[in-house]
């Protein structure tokens, strides 16, 4: 935000409305950092309600002009700034399917797929999750009811998704182009170069094995050479598929950077060392988030690393990264840092989306509710003799359901979000303990009336 290329507000009313909003953006700040107690809705919803009063008071002094007619200054960075932390704390208090919690999806879905395009590396994959995620955001905008207080950020989330669907619909066209039969080698060319660029950037790579686990992808490069006829991609009847030239140069591609990956040997320029060494810590961070999400994430917490990432992505210049002497970083730099940063914003998008309807303050009950559903599940698949065997499932569902005051999760005076999620959940391990006992009673009787199956009379 503090960066010289985006200017300080000329009209001293617009100077005004940045001052309060960065006081509320340091209240949010404050909040997001504090651990010693849960988000509550109630404290969310004066900053929110803050930031709107703000916005509009912003678009009164700038006479109701479109955003575009209007050169950014750093009042704007401060309003996303705002947006960003707002939305991700909409998210920890459970309420995920309201239209601010949209913001920062839409911020991270624009980043990847600026970067896909950029790269022009994608898989089908990609675009299906963020077209189906973009419905979604689609639906929470057009359902949440009207409100004269937020319509300036309805507006904006609905052409935040306009802007991705049309670069989404740009790079399925691309998948288009390439004929249905040829499609599948497209896809694994994609999964080659991404798997090779991950053992590239392993945090401590073995050279000695380095070599071999790339030359294992190496074979794989020449047996799809090889299917090629006089260098072509081509039908049964030898006949040139539609796409080929684009297939062959995403091959060659690959070919490329396995030759510059190998040379280089699992090695990195001293020079672009700070700003790799910040990234990987930024991946392995979020990877590890990844694994223990549901006992861990607060979803503020990732508005640290989106601001890491954003400000090394707009360092660039002219799309590369440049020394103090101006200098663009050679290819494998670049390379390697783009992959670096879209596997960041990947991790960011997939947390995200994993996100629970459900406030924080509740997710301790409805971790251990998943937990015992998925043991119930289990149980089920391998079968129950014994009646005896559910006690531990049922005590532990009738201690979380003696939690409950008048039927609601209470958390001192206050309701938390997310209680139609937790009862839902609790009513299905009871249904599950339900079916199991009532089978192993069936079993007991069973064997109870199975000739021989008593115990004979000493």
């Amino acid at each position: 935000m503090d960066t010289p290329k985006i200017p300080a507000p000329k009209d001293e009313g617009e100077k005004q409305v940045l001052d309060k909003l960065v006081a509320i953006r340091d209240q949010l700040q404050l909040r997001k950092l504090d651990r010693t107690t849960y988000v509550r809705t109630q404290d969310v919803m004066v900053l929110y309600d803050q930031v709107l009063e703000q916005v509009k008071r912003l678009n009164e002094i700038r006479g109701g002009k479109a955003t575009e007619e209007i050169q950014e200054n750093r009042v704007d960075r401060v309003v996303d700034s705002c947006f960003q932390l707002l939305s991700l704390f909409f998210m920890t208090i459970g309420r995920n399917n309201e239209a601010p919690a949209a913001y920062a999806l839409t911020s991270t879905i624009k980043r990847l797929l600026d970067h896909l395009t950029e790269a022009d590396l994608f898989s089908a994959k990609d675009l299906e999750s963020m077209s189906q995620t973009l419905e979604h955001l689609s639906d929470i905008v057009n359902t949440t009811p009207d409100t004269q207080s937020a319509p300036y950020l309805e507006t904006l989330i609905a052409k935040r998704i306009e802007r991705c669907r049309a670069s989404l619909t740009a790079l399925q066209k691309k998948i288009e182009d390439i004929a249905v039969p040829l499609r599948p080698t497209a896809e694994k060319l994609v999964s080659v170069l991404r798997q090779m660029a991950v053992i590239n950037t392993k945090s401590k790579v073995d050279r000695t094995n380095f070599p071999a686990d790339i030359h294992r992808y190496v074979a794989q490069l020449r047996d799809i050479s090889d299917s090629r006829k006089d260098g072509h991609f081509v039908d049964e009847d030898g006949n040139k598929l539609k796409g080929s030239d684009k297939v062959v140069a995403l091959m060659e591609r690959c070919q490329l950077y396995t030759g510059i990956i190998l040379e280089k040997n699992g090695t990195f320029p001293d020079k672009w060392r700070p700003v790799y060494d910040v990234l990987i810590g930024i991946r392995n961070e979020l990877d590890k988030l990844s694994l223990t999400q549901a006992w861990s994430l607060r979803e503020t917490d990732l508005y640290d690393f989106q601001r890491q990432l954003d400000k090394i992505d707009e360092s660039r210049v002219d799309g590369n990264w440049v020394d103090d002497e101006g200098q663009p970083a050679e290819l494998y730099v670049q390379r390697t840092l783009l992959y670096l940063i879209r596997r960041c914003y990947g991790y960011i998008y997939h947390l995200m989306l994993s996100s629970e309807p459900v406030s924080e303050a509740l997710l301790p009950i409805y971790n251990q509710l998943q937990t015992l559903k998925r043991c119930l599940v289990e149980v089920k698949k391998c079968g129950v003799s014994s009646v005896r065997e559910l006690y531990p499932y049922s005590m532990k569902l009738n201690s979380i359901d003696n939690m409950r005051v008048d039927g609601k999760f209470m958390v001192g005076e206050d309701i938390p979000e997310g209680q139609g999620s937790v009862t839902t959940l609790l009513a299905d391990c009871f249904d599950l303990n339900y079916e199991l006992r009532v089978a192993a009673e069936a079993s007991e009787e069973s064997n109870d009336s199975t000739p021989g199956s008593r115990t004979p009379d000493v």
